[in-house]
């Protein structure tokens, strides 16, 4: 079968070359290449806001032999590419409506297979996050290679946010939750829907004002792509934000968005956490968790005065930061405690947050 394919090639910002081939669309893609161990989650994967502008390779061997089915986070593709060592033609499961091929070529998303995936893997590892460029096209190496290295992840969270407000109603509603749309998932609007919050999903934008003339009973900060450093206009905006005393949770890109707010810092990782397991340690207990991650980027906790704020949750790999807790008593996490495909161990952050509503 795979002699009948067409060949593809991808090629790293250092020169290095991955020969394998094609499926899904065709062309050329260009991005921040990243890894995922994942083993299932791969449509959830590819609808993710926060995998905006890269080239998402998974770890795991075998990718799409359940099949395609209506588990999306959002209502579209976000990556630029992607790369499996094979991928399952004769998918089997109850649920499926498709195979992975097909959604990607509907999806416009090139594809890359039959590499040695964990070569790349560990490159990136060891050597971190790289540009590179998928192609099934003829390939001038120098022009490529100029194109690679001057790629940048730009206006990311305005490509991803909504561009109006939208309003998903719960059964036996309680509470008015609005969540600041930098890339949220419809796990994370579920999760609030579930314990009877209505959700008012709102454009990155939007003015301190038009929240506190809504009223709602808890805001929170969602997740989303890109460096959070470059979003000035939305920091500034979560400051305001802050300032009306109501219940805030913030997940992922929010957490840091709000840390920058607090006068904090960022950094980039070495090479981000991606993945369904990485373990999370208590800062006040001993309890670790299992969390769903996919960030390239962390919060200093030591950048943010102790009066203000402190770390509450850390990554037991590398130490970084995965959570903060603050004076005001918002708590704000780097994982993801809802994501469709991954453990559901923290998911009681949201009980957390709307315990803080006024009843």
């Amino acid at each position: 079968m795979i002699s009948k394919q067409k060949k593809a090639i991808l090629l790293l910002a250092d020169g290095t070359e991955f020969a394998g081939y094609s499926f899904g669309a065709e062309g050329t893609a260009i991005g921040e290449v990243v890894f995922s161990t994942s083993m299932v989650g791969y449509q959830e994967a590819l609808t993710d806001p926060c995998y905006y502008g890269q080239l998402l390779m998974q770890t795991f061997p075998s990718i799409g032999n359940y099949g395609i089915n209506t588990d999306q986070e959002s209502d579209r593709t976000h990556v630029k590419g992607y790369i499996v060592r094979e991928w399952c033609e004769m998918p089997s499961n109850f649920r499926c409506e498709g195979n992975l091929d097909a959604f990607m070529k509907q999806n416009h998303v090139i594809g890359l297979f039959g590499i040695d995936t964990r070569s790349l893997t560990r490159k990136l590892r060891e050597e971190g996050t790289m540009n590179g460029m998928i192609t099934t096209e003829p390939l001038e190496k120098q022009k490529a290679l100029e194109k690679i290295r001057a790629y940048r992840i730009e206006n990311a969270v305005e490509s991803v946010s909504c561009q109006e407000k939208k309003y998903f109603p719960a059964e036996n509603a309680k509470y008015e939750v609005a969540v600041y749309d930098f890339g949220c998932r419809r796990s994370t609007i579920a999760e609030l829907q579930k314990r009877g919050c209505n959700v008012t999903l709102l454009p990155c934008n939007t003015p301190a004002e038009t929240v506190a003339a809504m009223h709602p009973d808890g805001i929170l900060f969602s997740n989303g792509p890109g460096n959070p450093a470059e979003n000035g206009t939305i920091i500034e905006n979560i400051r305001a934000v802050s300032a009306l005393q109501i219940p805030m949770f913030a997940i992922g890109l929010g957490h840091q968005l709000y840390a920058l707010a607090q006068g904090g810092r960022t950094e980039k990782l070495h090479a981000g956490h991606r993945g369904a397991s990485q373990p999370v340690i208590d800062c006040q207990g001993t309890r670790t968790y299992p969390t769903s991650q996919n960030h390239g980027y962390t919060v200093v906790p030591d950048s943010i005065p102790s009066q203000i704020g402190s770390m509450s949750y850390k990554n037991v790999n590398d130490g970084s930061c995965e959570g903060m807790r603050y004076a005001d008593g918002t708590c704000t996490v780097q994982f993801q405690p809802e994501f469709c495909g991954g453990p559901m161990d923290t998911s009681f952050m949201f009980d957390e947050f709307i315990s803080r509503f006024q009843n």
